[in-house]
């Protein structure tokens, strides 16, 4: 019979993954409060979206694949989108291709979660200090662009 009390249990710390998700959390319920406080009613889904890169002049597929969900179920989120005034789907260069652009209300979304990070930015400046949280940033695009997530 395993004991609750194994002192190995008290011993986990979190890993790097969690160390990453965790920062990330905050930021998400922050930029969504932000969103709703400011009358723009998006869901955690709907949000997704909207993360860098961003979904102007992208395909459904590749908002599916950044959102970790099926085509279909990227159709049906954009669709609720579009019917809000958030977005368009227009052709793109390559003839039947369809491709997702922002409306004017799309891009005031963009704005406000824009302005929340910074927000957050300057908080976790004014916590750490200016130096650590460059070289945080520093090193978190570094490591982005060594897998391949921005361009270099």
């Amino acid at each position: 019979m395993h004991s609750l009390k194994n002192p190995k249990h008290l011993e986990i710390t979190p890993l790097i993954g969690s160390l990453l998700r965790l920062p990330r959390e905050v930021i998400v319920n922050k930029m969504l409060e932000s969103l709703n406080t400011h009358g723009f009613n998006i869901s955690l889904t709907e949000l997704g979206i909207f993360m860098y890169p961003g979904p102007e002049g992208r395909r459904p597929i590749e908002l599916a694949k950044q959102c970790n969900m099926t085509r279909q179920a990227m159709n049906y989120v954009l669709t609720g989108l579009k019917r809000r005034g958030y977005i368009e789907r227009n052709t793109g260069t390559v003839g039947a291709e369809r491709v997702v652009l922002l409306t004017e209300k799309g891009w005031e979304v963009v704005d406000r979660i824009r302005h929340c990070v910074a927000e957050v930015e300057k908080q976790w400046t004014e916590h750490l200090g200016a130096q650590r949280f460059k070289t945080l940033k520093e090193t978190l695009f570094d490591l982005s662009q060594w897998l391949g997530k921005l361009p270099s």
